[in-house]
């Protein structure tokens, strides 16, 4: 079996996008959530907070004629793919574009403000601000066309626009298709801009916050009352090993095992039964038992419902003696960036042997199961080779990845 390895990884949080500086502030207290004032206008939707990249300015960010085709979300997601590249030292290698390389990225939506456009149109008959590239901007796999065209990558492209898993879709994907022998690199990942529409969804499935201060996401708590939307993006460079080695490239951490099902019974009502599954399948992936996992990263949106379930087939699963966190309470749910932002921020975790608290976390829900939940301080998991990285979406779609050091 063809072993697959992650040679870079970068992103975009609200909380900024090095590890370092990401760390520092939670170490300090803080989280990317802020009040939207410009939400105050908004009066059907009752949430009026959300962890956007407010400090990434994507106005000129690449030559004009390359952002003809990007919305924001495509501006988020090629960034972090030029910093993933830069770092796996594949930035303007021929390699790009011989076939042997592919992206799987995704996204919830895409931009959405060319969506209002073609409402206007639809509307008044007028095409107002409508033009050649509305559409590209707007579509479902904006994300990995605009990276494969930015970068000239002549590979496949695997759209995974599945919500909250298409990040972790997208590296999973990346996994079969190399193990599969039909890349030798894949770009990973997924990207999500901050837009009212997204948090009006979960808003009208009454499953949003009402707190609207910056600590309104409180996954697993007793007082949690909704999940807060958030803004971001990841990619992570999936390479063969010996591909990578032969190259001289410097592997990052091992992508050891992956699993992704459906519930195949509610478009949003999780079913923890099945989520067990996933898990346990993604651990018989990796060849790895429960105990060798160093900590578990769960999705924890901070919905009554998605929490207890979770917590209820992690315990299931893993037991509770291994650490559990889940980054929400920081960054928000950012969505289709989700899974590839842990990602990205477990293996950094692992690789410096700890692993961040859950924000805003005081006292667990009695209802949700009695996990190891990290909280308070950091957490020394240091001698631990694995991590989990588990995500669930819409449509009861299930996702786990295992990355263990190399």
């Amino acid at each position: 079996m063809r072993r697959v390895v992650v040679t870079g990884m970068a992103g975009i949080t609200s909380m900024g996008q090095q590890w370092s500086e990401i760390e520092a502030g939670m170490r300090a207290g803080k989280t990317g959530i802020r009040y939207m004032p410009e939400w105050e206008r908004l009066t059907d939707m009752g949430i009026k907070v959300a962890g956007g990249a407010d400090w990434f300015k994507h106005e000129g960010h690449f030559p004009r004629q390359a952002m003809r085709s990007m919305g924001r979300c495509a501006v988020l997601a090629v960034d972090a793919a030029d910093r993933a590249l830069q770092m796996a030292g594949l930035k303007d290698d021929p390699i790009l574009a011989s076939g042997r390389v592919g992206v799987a990225a995704g996204s919830s939506y895409g931009s959405t403000e060319p969506t209002v456009d073609f409402g206007n149109f639809m509307v008044t008959g007028k095409a107002g601000k409508l033009n050649a590239t509305s559409y590209i901007r707007m579509m479902a796999h904006t994300a990995p066309v605009n990276v494969s065209v930015f970068f000239g990558i002549k590979g496949r492209i695997i759209t995974t626009s599945s919500a909250c898993v298409s990040g972790s879709q997208g590296i999973g994907y990346s996994v079969e298709a190399i193990q599969a022998g039909k890349a030798d690199v894949m770009l990973a990942g997924g990207a999500e801009e901050l837009c009212p529409t997204m948090a009006m969804v979960f808003d009208r499935l009454y499953a949003t916050s009402k707190i609207n201060d910056h600590t309104a996401s409180r996954p697993f708590d007793v007082s949690r009352d909704g999940l807060v939307t958030g803004e971001g993006a990841a990619f992570l460079v999936l390479e063969e090993l010996e591909h990578a080695l032969a190259r001289g490239a410097t592997p990052l951490a091992e992508i050891k095992g992956f699993a992704t099902n459906a519930d195949g019974a509610h478009i949003s009502h999780p079913d923890g039964e099945v989520q067990a599954v996933v898990m346990r399948e993604a651990l018989r992936d990796a060849g790895i038992a429960p105990s060798d996992l160093a900590f578990i990263n769960g999705h924890g949106t901070a919905t009554v419902a998605g929490d207890t379930s979770e917590a209820t087939a992690t315990m299931e699963v893993y037991g509770d003696r291994t650490p559990f966190h889940t980054l929400k309470g920081h960054f928000g749910h950012t969505l289709g960036a989700c899974g590839a932002i842990e990602a990205w921020l477990g293996i950094e975790m692992l690789r410096q042997g700890v692993a961040a608290p859950i924000a805003n976390f005081k006292e667990a829900d009695p209802r949700c199961a009695p996990l190891d939940y990290i909280h308070g301080d950091f957490r020394d998991v240091s001698g631990g080779e694995f991590f989990a990285s588990n995500n669930f979406a819409f449509g009861g779609i299930n996702t786990s990845v295992i990355f263990g050091r190399v």
